[in-house]
């Protein structure tokens, strides 16, 4: 809470309304780089995030909006909420925050084309997503099915 406390009291009353509106002008921004290639959840302007779904990727290609998501690792950035909101298949939020570049926005925009297009050609390599991590992909049902709930030292 202090440090939401001192965000806002940093912008002052004139910083909180500049701060949404590039909010929301960076999230239709890169919504309109990537509805290129992507498809969108949802028509129209958006307010300070967007969701694509990946069900036509994944139906085409067999990578799914976790494949892409762990592929985003590679690049070093930060893969958006996946499978949110439930009522849209394969969906992934993207919500770029207010401090964002035009030239980070761009970047990220470069990053999941470059994606798209290794689905189309080699869905494979996103099934392997991370692989440049310290941290490769876990076996997640394997990691349920067998969970160690302590460590021993």
């Amino acid at each position: 809470m202090v440090r939401a406390l001192t965000y806002l009291l940093t912008l002052g009353a004139d910083g909180i309304p500049e701060a949404a509106q590039s909010a929301v002008l960076n999230a239709n921004y890169l919504k309109e780089r990537l509805g290129e290639l992507y498809d969108m959840a949802y028509d129209g302007g958006c307010m300070h995030e967007f969701v694509m779904t990946l069900s036509r990727l994944k139906k085409e290609t067999g990578a799914s909006a976790l494949d892409v998501a762990k592929s985003m690792l590679d690049y070093g950035m930060h893969p958006p909420t996946m499978y949110f909101p439930l009522i849209v298949e394969e969906a992934l939020m993207v919500e770029p925050t207010e401090t964002e570049s035009r030239e980070t926005l761009d970047e990220a925009a470069e990053v999941l084309k470059k994606i798209y297009q290794k689905a189309q050609s080699d869905p494979q390599a996103l099934h392997e997503a991370p692989v440049k991590t310290p941290v490769r992909r876990p076996d997640e049902v394997g990691a349920a099915r067998n969970a160690k709930l302590r460590y021993t030292f």
